[in-house]
């Protein structure tokens, strides 16, 4: 018999995260919704009770090494394996308006912690328990403004977080060349969320696409890979 998959969702109180939950979900996979405000968290998980979406919250702060070993430690003593990581969760420091110049160590470093950091502290941590199922997916939330072949300025931290981001994903993938565990990066596009704003030409179910399919991705799917609308784009 086929143990239920289990999925895990970072910055999942809103936007793109909290529709990834819902699509997962929808797909009959166990989804634990990861935000760092409890209350936030709670509440749009009975906003999705509401819906006859059912799923699981636990509070995650990706900045903090403590809260990450809790969720590894609550996924382990609940489910005993975890089979998607969305490393969704993603902080925008930048005035836009700011360049490289007018930027400050601090503002990078704050991006870090959060968009490369913590992604990297939920891979160390839950990669094993995948490889160890011999079953993984993780899908990383990247930006068109990390691509390298596509770098303009402004929005210093961001950028750099984002790229660096991507430079995780080629690195544990090449460590898990041999395994069942696949690990990709991926652009939502312009997407009308609280970071995007609501020009953006996307909704938050177009930006998702994506997410879903490298979530679910069959055996044979790619790993190492940098996608838009579930097509390669450059690094």
């Amino acid at each position: 018999m086929m143990t239920q998959k289990i999925a895990l969702v970072t910055g999942a109180n809103r936007g793109i995260g909290l529709e990834a939950c819902r699509q997962l979900a929808k797909l009959n996979i166990t989804v634990i919704l990861g935000s760092r405000d409890s209350s936030k968290g709670q509440q749009v998980s009975r906003q999705l009770e509401k819906e006859g979406i059912s799923v699981v919250y636990h509070q995650l702060d990706v900045t903090n090494e403590e809260s990450v070993k809790q969720m590894e430690s609550f996924v382990r003593d609940q489910y005993g394996h975890l089979d998607i990581l969305v490393n969704n969760a993603g902080i925008f420091p930048d005035n836009p308006m700011k360049n490289a110049f007018d930027s400050t160590v601090d503002i990078l470093r704050t991006a870090m912690e959060t968009n490369l950091y913590g992604p990297f502290r939920l891979c160390q941590l839950f990669i094993p328990m995948m490889t160890k199922n011999n079953y993984g997916r993780i899908v990383n939330m990247s930006s068109g403004m990390g691509q390298l072949s596509d770098m303009n300025g402004g929005c210093p931290a961001y950028r750099t977080s984002k790229t660096a981001l991507n430079a995780l994903t080629r690195l544990f993938a090449d460590e898990l060349k041999d395994t069942n565990v696949l690990i990709n990066s991926m652009c939502p596009g312009w997407v009308r969320t609280d970071m995007g704003g609501q020009n953006a030409d996307r909704s938050v179910e177009e930006g998702v696409d994506t997410v879903i399919w490298l979530a679910t991705l069959p055996n044979d799917g790619p790993s190492g890979g940098f996608f838009r609308d579930r097509q390669p784009i450059p690094w």
